[in-house]
């Protein structure tokens, strides 16, 4: 008996965008490594790389993210 079921099809109205075959597809056709989602809808999906690049921006400008050095004492 397999301990974790593997999940074969996806649920109706879930979104994802494939990063292998740069497509959207409702439930999960592909290797979830090859993936982004699951969306709430297929234009959320259509835009999953965009979204990805916005956060990326976010966050590698985040101020919290990037602690000054502290200063070596003799």
């Amino acid at each position: 008996m397999a301990l974790f079921k593997k999940r074969t099809a996806g649920k109706p109205g879930e979104w994802y965008y494939c990063l292998e075959h740069q497509k959207v597809e409702e439930g999960p056709d592909c290797p979830g490594k090859d993936r982004f989602g699951p969306y709430a809808s297929r234009p959320e999906a259509e835009n999953a790389m965009r979204t990805a690049r916005e956060r990326n921006l976010e966050w590698e400008t985040d101020p919290k993210w990037h602690d000054t050095p502290r200063p070596e004492s003799d």
